[in-house]
């Protein structure tokens, strides 16, 4: 005769199951989360690796850009360091500084931890970078290589978004005379009048130039377009006796020059 107070074995496992279950449930609530057991606030860091410390003990390239950040800012969160928290926002920007002038006050807010004064001081220090760069870029007085040219025009081509075209104007020396925009276009190409480019060159007394224009895409690949430009300001330079240098394509960190390619 079977008990009434007999369970079937897979009626008993099923009840452990369930308890277990509870249970498990239970202990998950009250389990902090990973960041949340492994955050420790940098005050209780070891003293060498706070940021401040550590600047002044070992001086600024020491610290990580994550770190140097994190000074700017601070403080992290409750759960988040600043250095954690700026780590963050650096991989966001896969990982490159100049990425950061790409991020608005609204996607900066997005962050958790990131509230009105640590956006206006990540924006500020990227500004300065980039005023930095420009400044680089403006003690270039001779264009010896169409490397100089990306080191001129990087800082105003890092955070468009559209085609942009420039001159530079030189002189006998392949020394700027001016840097002159000629148009502003859609994502995938901008137009210049060669005329203009012509005028400007001769009201300036310029012997040379160098035109410049970007790839917002990244792609230096020239189109075809960009070398029918470069035919026709070529031929169009010649007779008025004004040298066509180089016709350089710049994107965030690299270029293509038509001169070295064998092009012009």
């Amino acid at each position: 005769m079977i008990s009434r107070s007999f369970k079937p074995f897979n009626e008993e496992r099923e009840g452990k199951v369930k308890e277990d279950s509870a249970s498990s449930d239970i202990a998950s609530l009250c389990q902090p989360d990973v960041e949340e057991r492994e955050y420790v606030s940098i005050k209780n860091w070891a003293e060498e690796d706070r940021p401040r410390e550590k600047l002044m003990a070992k001086g600024a390239e020491a610290l990580t850009n994550a770190e140097l950040f994190a000074i700017l800012i601070g403080n992290g969160t409750s759960k988040k360091s600043a250095v954690k928290l700026m780590q963050e926002v650096l991989e966001s920007c896969d990982g490159k500084l100049r990425n950061l002038n790409h991020l608005s006050f609204q996607d900066l807010m997005q962050f958790n931890g990131i509230g009105e004064a640590k956006a206006l001081t990540i924006i500020a220090a990227a500004e300065i970078g980039k005023r930095r760069m420009m400044e680089d870029g403006k003690s270039i007085t001779q264009f010896r290589s169409s490397a100089d040219v990306l080191r001129y025009m990087q800082p105003l081509v890092q955070d468009l978004t559209f085609e942009k075209s420039w001159v530079l104007l030189l002189n006998n020396n392949a020394s700027l005379i001016s840097c002159i925009t000629l148009s502003s276009g859609g994502l995938t190409e901008t137009s210049v009048d060669v005329r203009l480019l012509l005028k400007k060159a001769l009201l300036h007394d310029a012997t040379s130039f160098i035109l410049v224009h970007n790839h917002p895409s990244g792609n230096l690949r020239p189109s075809r377009s960009d070398e029918e430009l470069t035919v026709r300001v070529n031929r169009a330079s010649q007779t008025v006796n004004i040298r066509m240098v180089d016709h350089v394509i710049v994107t965030d960190g690299d270029y293509y020059s038509f001169a070295e390619n064998g092009k012009i």
